[in-house]
């Protein structure tokens, strides 16, 4: 019998090599909150002393609010002067400052500019930039419809219509004032 029990040996071994090991869906442990600490020398005394160092999380979050409001604050001032002041140049160029043509609030109204300023070419430009942005953007749609209307195309601001019908329903201020302007009860 010791002869069998020494043969099965190297097998036993052998399979318990190749078989994975097994883990438990145990989710690790959250790493420890630590604080780290920054060593600055004062020159006069020549100490060493240590301070909490701010994380550089807390640091790019304040970064990145203050740059949304700056945002916010920018094209509050250039809404402000396209649609109440109606000067279309400027609200363009304060638009175009905030460098965020990819937005797709800003590339709509860049595009409203542009079409009240008589640069069509450059409109469409600016509407189909922001469709790319956000395909639902329905204040977009309903001015690109516009823009089509202007052109003479009411077939194509039909369809837009509908689009803008399929993305707010047909209450929606979007909805309302594309229609209007495709019936000639409305201008813009």
């Amino acid at each position: 019998m010791s002869k069998i029990r020494l043969a099965l040996i190297p097998a036993v071994i052998g399979f318990a090599l190749a078989a994975p090991a097994v883990t438990l869906a145990v989710p690790p442990e959250p790493p420890a909150a630590t604080t780290s600490t920054k060593a600055t020398t004062t020159p006069a005394t020549g100490t060493t002393t240590s301070k909490p160092a701010k994380p550089k999380a807390k640091k790019a979050a304040k970064k990145q609010q203050q740059s949304e409001l700056k945002f916010q604050n920018g094209f509050k001032v250039a809404y402000d002067l396209i649609y109440t002041d109606h000067k279309y140049a400027d609200g363009f160029t304060k638009l175009r400052s905030l460098k965020r043509d990819n937005d797709p609030d800003v590339a709509n109204l860049l595009g409203y500019t542009s079409r009240k300023l008589g640069h069509y070419d450059d409109s469409q430009y600016w509407y189909e930039k922001a469709l790319a942005a956000d395909p639902r953007h329905a204040r977009t749609w309903s001015y690109y419809g516009m823009w089509h209307a202007e052109q003479g195309n009411t077939l194509k601001a039909l369809d837009y219509l509908e689009t803008v019908k399929g993305i707010c329903g047909t209450e929606c201020r979007e909805y309302a004032e594309l229609k209007g302007v495709i019936e000639g009860t409305r201008s813009y």
